[in-house]
């Protein structure tokens, strides 16, 4: 991700956080990563994709959060009875374009985020970081994002929806797919791990409303090991253990602490 960062603008995550505010109404999150040695959800993006629904929720936006079979009952699990999520049937091309396009008629969404959800290749399949194929178990969602014309993406790999903006880029960089999805976002969110992306631009919405709306390290702790007591696994291993992307819970309690602490010291408290 070090390599993709000089291609996008300093204050990315800024410009993000204010083209998101530019758009009040419904907003739609779509989020998870099917982990083929598994048969499972990856337990990097939910929580990401949460801590945006709620921060995004309590400017009195209202979030529906898009996934398919592998992750509804995570994302249901995870978000409680009132969230709302909806299931993206796992099907043909023309099939997911008019779902897609009967979803976006019937909620109207001003924007949509994508964190950490595997985006199209130029061949129209979806690969993991291995180049295995796991079209057979991803919906086809990137047709949600190639008809609406306001988008986030949030990734960490170079495969995931929005990725597509440094298609090119990624390809040059040895240690990520020679593959790359193809499918753009507006704007583009790199980061180490999917979560800490969707924590960095919660933050920055917080500095652009003058709010802390950053979920406690405690509260984040407490999904991310809910997420795999669920069943979500992590997605290096395809392993049910608290870990996310190879990173310890002290280690994700580390980058959201510093984050309050960054807010902290800009006199940016919670309320």
């Amino acid at each position: 991700m070090n390599a993709l960062r000089p291609h996008l603008p300093e204050d990315f995550c800024h410009q993000t956080a204010q083209f998101i505010l530019d758009n009040p109404g419904t907003t739609l999150i779509a989020t998870g990563f099917y982990i083929l040695s598994a048969g499972a959800a990856e337990n990097d993006g939910p929580p990401g994709a949460l801590a945006l629904g709620r921060a995004l929720q309590a400017l009195d936006r209202r979030v529906v959060y898009v996934t398919d079979r592998y992750c509804v009952p995570l994302m249901r699990a995870l978000g409680g009875s009132s969230a709302e999520v909806v299931d993206f049937p796992i099907a043909d091309d023309e099939t997911s374009r008019k779902f897609a396009s009967d979803l976006l008629a019937q909620l109207s969404p001003s924007l949509l985020i994508a964190i950490e959800r595997c985006g199209l290749t130029k061949d129209g399949t979806y690969l993991n970081m291995r180049s295995m194929d796991i079209s057979p178990h991803t919906a086809r969602l990137d047709h949600l994002f190639l008809q609406h014309s306001r988008s986030v993406g949030i990734g960490d790999g170079g495969n995931e929806i929005g990725m597509g903006t440094l298609a090119r880029q990624v390809q040059e960089v040895p240690s990520l797919p020679n593959n790359p999805t193809t499918t753009p976002a507006t704007h583009l969110v790199v980061c180490s791990v999917s979560n800490w992306g969707g924590y960095g631009l919660v933050a920055a919405l917080s500095r652009l409303v003058g709010r802390n709306l950053l979920p406690s390290v405690d509260e984040e702790l407490a999904l991310i090991r809910h997420a795999v007591d669920f069943g979500a696994v992590e997605g290096m291993s395809g392993e049910r253990k608290y870990v996310v992307d190879g990173y310890s819970l002290e280690e994700n309690a580390d980058i959201l602490s510093r984050l309050h602490a960054l807010l902290a010291e800009e006199g940016i408290g919670s309320g």
